[in-house]
């Protein structure tokens, strides 16, 4: 019988949703079950390099799924050959939309116990952090904190909402951007000696989608070894409105001042501007390099 230890965020209020206790049941009608329920990192890191020969299965969303992947690299069990289960039952769920998982949680249990292995990229950072599907640096991380505020009462209806604040109340910045090495010039935000540009986002992708099925990177592909880098450089207010509209609709890369490119390592550096890495807010920084490890584990995909 497949042993299974099933993690839960206790901050996101998992325990208590019938998605999540029909997962449950439907798991432990063929698996010998575990349940973990933190909202503490060290604890999650402890228990998941206590966690033996059973197999890691996150239920919740992107940022879960975040936590999870953190904790199993931070306790040496990540990589393609241990395969992680993953049962969407968050706001979102990018990620899992990407791989064409099934939202009902009954379908994801199926899947935890009869899927295969399907390799995937992770990005890291030069901070020792980890990237699942996407990460922001500008508006687009002001947006994803102010949507948080949100999330609980609204949910996917938040995170227009929360861009809409983020898109009155931020400018942005004048940042360098590096892919491969080669600084990315945008001519629409006004280059300068140094290489730096006026930029709304920086966004660095390895899914093709945010905020619960907002196409911001189309072609990004979650295996290829590649990050699509999307960058954009509409500043002025009825600009930023308009890119705002022409993102929900996946219009935006046919935009001027929207540059859209691939590669294996971003930079970018600057005055510090806040990040976000698959929902959870960081501190501002200056400066943060990512690179993509291809296939560097995998996850549990219908047969």
């Amino acid at each position: 019988m497949r042993r299974l230890l099933v993690v839960l965020n206790r901050s996101a209020g998992s325990g208590d949703d019938p998605a999540v206790e029909a997962a449950l049941g439907a798991l432990r009608r063929d698996a010998d079950v575990t349940v973990l329920m933190t909202a503490d990192e060290t604890e999650l890191v402890e228990a998941v390099a206590a966690r033996g020969d059973r197999r890691l299965v996150v239920i919740g969303g992107d940022g879960s799924l975040h936590a999870a992947v953190r904790a199993l690299d931070r306790a040496g069990g990540l990589g393609p050959d241990e395969p992680v289960g993953l049962i969407p039952a968050g706001t979102g769920n990018d990620f899992a939309r990407a791989l064409g998982l099934p939202l009902d949680p009954v379908e994801g249990a199926g899947v935890v116990l009869a899927g295969r292995p399907r390799p995937v990229d992770l990005l890291r950072d030069d901070a020792g952090g980890t990237v699942v599907n996407a990460v922001h640096a500008g508006v687009g991380a002001r947006a994803g904190a102010e949507a948080t505020r949100f999330k609980s009462r609204l949910g996917t209806a938040a995170f227009p909402l929360g861009a809409a604040i983020a898109g009155v109340t931020s400018s942005g910045a004048p940042l360098r951007v590096e892919v491969d090495g080669h600084v990315v010039v945008h001519e629409a935000g006004g280059w300068r000696a140094d290489g730096s540009t006026d930029v709304l986002m920086l966004a660095v992708c390895n899914g093709p989608t945010i905020a619960g099925g907002t196409p911001l990177a189309p072609g990004a592909l979650v295996d290829d070894g590649l990050a699509d880098v999307v960058v954009c450089a509409a500043t002025g207010p009825v600009a930023r409105a308009a890119f705002a509209a022409a993102l929900l609709a996946g219009s935006h890369v046919d935009r001027d001042d929207v540059l859209v490119t691939r590669g294996r390592q971003v930079t970018f550096s600057g005055p510090p501007v806040e990040v976000i890495a698959d929902g959870e807010l960081q501190e501002p920084v200056g400066s943060r390099t990512w690179r993509v490890e291809q296939h560097a584990w995998s996850v549990l995909v219908p047969s």
